[in-house]
């Protein structure tokens, strides 16, 4: 499966915005998502994933309340949408996917499929 993250942007403190990842190639395999972030000389950081039927979903701590996941399977689409953003939430967001199953991970090696990421940037 090939993964296309959108909607990155330059928003100030306090702003949104809906972050999609696409999915195309071999989309009838059931698979549970995530999205995940890297700040400049920070490492990859788990922010949020998603069952494949959407049921499941699982936040980092950071973010639970400002961020939701969600997910259209009939447009093989996932969506991060970004409330009350920080400074501190600047960096590139990227989708992963991986085969699904009962437990969702957050540990980014788990993932096999990534997409190329989006960069968010929030100003002070």
């Amino acid at each position: 499966v090939q993964l296309q993250a959108s909607g990155g942007g330059l928003v100030q403190a306090g702003g949104s915005l809906r972050l999609s990842c696409l999915a195309s190639g071999h989309t009838s395999n059931r698979y549970n998502m995530g999205w995940f972030r890297q700040a400049p000389g920070k490492e990859r950081e788990f922010v949020a994933a998603s069952s494949w039927s959407g049921g499941t979903t699982l936040y980092a701590d950071s973010v639970k309340g400002r961020f939701t996941i969600s997910r259209d399977n009939t447009k093989n689409t996932v969506y991060l949408q970004v409330n009350d953003l920080k400074p501190e939430d600047t960096a590139v967001y990227y989708c992963a996917a991986v085969d699904g199953g009962m437990v969702l991970y957050r540990t980014p090696k788990l993932y096999p499929y990534w997409g190329q990421g989006t960069l968010v940037t929030v100003s002070s």
